[in-house]
């Protein structure tokens, strides 16, 4: 298996439709952009993708930005196949992301997760998450 950042490049038709299907298993509802538009507006978007033998195992996204109160980075989209769960693949996703997130000298990391994915929220406190004295609120369009 690789664990590796993946650029514009990269992105083929076949590394989509891959992406199309690992997202049904994180929310099959989820309207999806395609990955290449989501790497190349703004160029602040990283993406971390695992490959076993050809084939989407694992992503994690993080989006970077700059705010009065410093430079963050908001990390989403973190799905591994359930074939493959169990395997330290998100951990590895993860801490490629917080590389990035060091190389780039953000300030804070943010994320957000439903609190039914406990073994998520397990991963992100042993990677020192802590749970953020705030609400969220969402306005679609």
């Amino acid at each position: 298996m690789e664990i590796k950042l993946i650029t514009l490049n990269e992105v083929t038709s076949d590394l989509q439709s891959q992406l199309t299907e690992l997202y049904k298993q994180l929310n099959a509802d989820l309207t999806q952009l395609d990955i290449a538009s989501a790497l190349s507006d703004y160029n602040t978007t990283e993406a971390v993708i695992c490959m076993d033998e050809g084939k989407l195992v694992g992503i994690a996204m993080m989006a970077k930005y700059k705010v009065v109160s410093g430079h963050k980075g908001m990390i989403e989209d973190v799905v591994v196949s359930s074939d493959y769960r169990g395997q330290g693949i998100g951990r590895k996703l993860m801490e490629k992301l917080l590389e990035q997130a060091e190389s780039s000298k953000l300030d804070d990391v943010l994320l957000f997760s439903g609190h039914h994915r406990t073994a998520a929220i397990s991963l992100y406190k042993s990677l020192g998450f802590k749970l953020k004295e705030s609400g969220m609120y969402i306005k679609k369009y």
